[in-house]
């Protein structure tokens, strides 16, 4: 049987870097491509940040891979970009979510950009400013300020609204970790329930970061959704 193509996209402040453990679990069923988006990873920084610039950058790399359509998995942030690629073109075959929040509101951003002040992550968390200067090209305090924005932005306006979901005719599963303290359960059986061809998959003691999920049970997962 012919490999299916499948792009992994990573989260906000994260990297392609992030999925070296899954890929070798995914490998002998799927072509596998990965990107980081700008200001991500080893890539530089762009004049332009957030979801849209990031989608357009997906689409650049299909030219360049010389690939029309592709599944998609998305983490956090990469499944949002991944579902708006699949409701503006016609390029996404099927996508999977995992830990995505799409159900953004100007209390929600106004509160987390809190948790993203680079002073207060040295002072207090100073072993994750390590990792974000080490994963990143980009200084990563100007990628925190980048992200911020990104946040505040889309909660004063969702580009993605719920009630405009059920225009896409894209398959996607909606994934969520059962211990997931970022995203509810409830906002996210709204999502599913929003689409015309939406589906579920919880995955049971998972929490939301990517470096807590178990690489087996989520590969398992992707097989059983794009494999069937």
């Amino acid at each position: 049987m012919e490999k299916q193509d499948l792009l992994l996209l990573h989260g906000a402040l994260g990297s392609k870097d992030q999925f070296q453990a899954l890929i070798p679990l995914l490998e002998t069923d799927f072509e596998i491509y990965t990107l980081d988006f700008s200001s991500h990873g080893a890539m530089p920084p762009e004049n332009e940040f957030g979801i849209i610039t990031f989608a357009n950058e997906v689409l650049d790399e299909l030219i360049k891979w010389d690939i029309n359509r592709i599944n998609i998995f998305g983490y956090s942030m990469g499944g949002y970009v991944a579902t708006f690629l699949a409701m503006h073109t016609n390029r996404v075959n099927k996508a999977f979510t995992l830990g995505t929040k799409f159900l953004w509101t100007s209390d929600y951003s106004d509160k987390e950009v809190l948790k993203l002040d680079p002073d207060k992550i040295l002072q207090k968390v100073p072993a994750f400013a390590e990792e974000l200067q080490a994963r990143h090209q980009t200084d990563w305090k100007l990628l925190l300020d980048r992200t911020k924005q990104m946040m505040l932005d889309l909660g004063h306006f969702n580009i993605l609204p719920i009630n405009r979901l059920q225009e896409i005719d894209t398959e996607i599963c909606v994934g969520i970790g059962e211990n997931d303290n970022t995203v509810t359960l409830g906002e996210t059986i709204e999502v599913h329930s929003a689409l015309q061809k939406g589906s579920l998959c919880v995955l049971p003691h998972t929490q939301h970061p990517l470096e807590k999920v178990n690489p087996v049970l989520l590969a398992e997962s992707i097989k059983q959704y794009f494999i069937r």
